[in-house]
């Protein structure tokens, strides 16, 4: 006796036909198209006609082992455009994991840090140093980077750099005392200025008190 584990399962119903996908595991998905009247489908096959004359001409299905061939054929169709359509599908979890690994709270070593506000003023002004051209150079050093944010002191300064460290959007340069910019931090900290230039800051330029 099997014990039958079933995943999540998406139907889609267009008449008397039915694709069906399923998530089996969370591992493998499944596609199956199912109908109990094949005749919406077409094929060019020989038609009989009452007087006995017969066509070669694009007609419907019928529920026949000699249909079988074309109706495989037809399915795989199916399955083919649908998945291209789900290929065509942006995945947004990602970016959700990511944005919420950035502003949460963080434990390490049993000590909270904050996550992140990016359209704080103070917290933006911080991060858009990073973005500095001779950062993406020649890397990120506490020492360049204070002469841009002169209101943190060296411990401060040492603190900011080890949060960034920690939440991802910086990474130490082996054998050195600089810093790159990971991939996550230069999509999250360019997303976070262009959303205030482009869409916040307009939005409220034509709003009154």
């Amino acid at each position: 006796m099997a014990t039958r584990i079933e995943g999540p399962c998406i139907q889609h119903r267009l008449g008397q036909v039915s694709i069906k996908m399923y998530d089996k595991f969370h591992r493998v998905l499944r596609l199956e198209t199912t109908t109990n009247d094949v005749s919406c489908f077409k094929h060019y096959r020989k038609g009989e006609h009452r007087d006995h004359h017969e066509t070669h001409e694009i007609a419907p299905l019928r529920k026949i082992i000699y249909s079988l061939i074309d109706l495989r054929q037809i399915l795989l169709g199916c399955h083919r455009r649908y998945l291209e359509y789900l290929s065509a599908l942006d995945d947004p979890s990602a970016g959700d994991r990511n944005l919420h690994r950035l502003t949460r709270p963080k434990i390490v070593d049993g000590h909270t840090l904050q996550g992140f506000n990016f359209f704080d003023s103070t917290q933006q002004t911080s991060l858009r140093a990073l973005q500095r051209p001779e950062f993406n150079i020649q890397g990120i050093r506490r020492a360049d980077l204070s002469r841009f944010l002169p209101n943190l002191s060296v411990s401060s300064m040492t603190r900011y750099l080890g949060r960034l460290r920690k939440f991802g959007l910086i990474k130490k340069v082996a054998h050195s005392d600089r810093h790159d910019l990971t991939r996550l931090g230069r999509s999250a900290i360019a997303a976070a200025c262009r959303i205030t230039a482009q869409i916040i800051v307009p939005a409220l330029a034509g709003a009154t008190a």
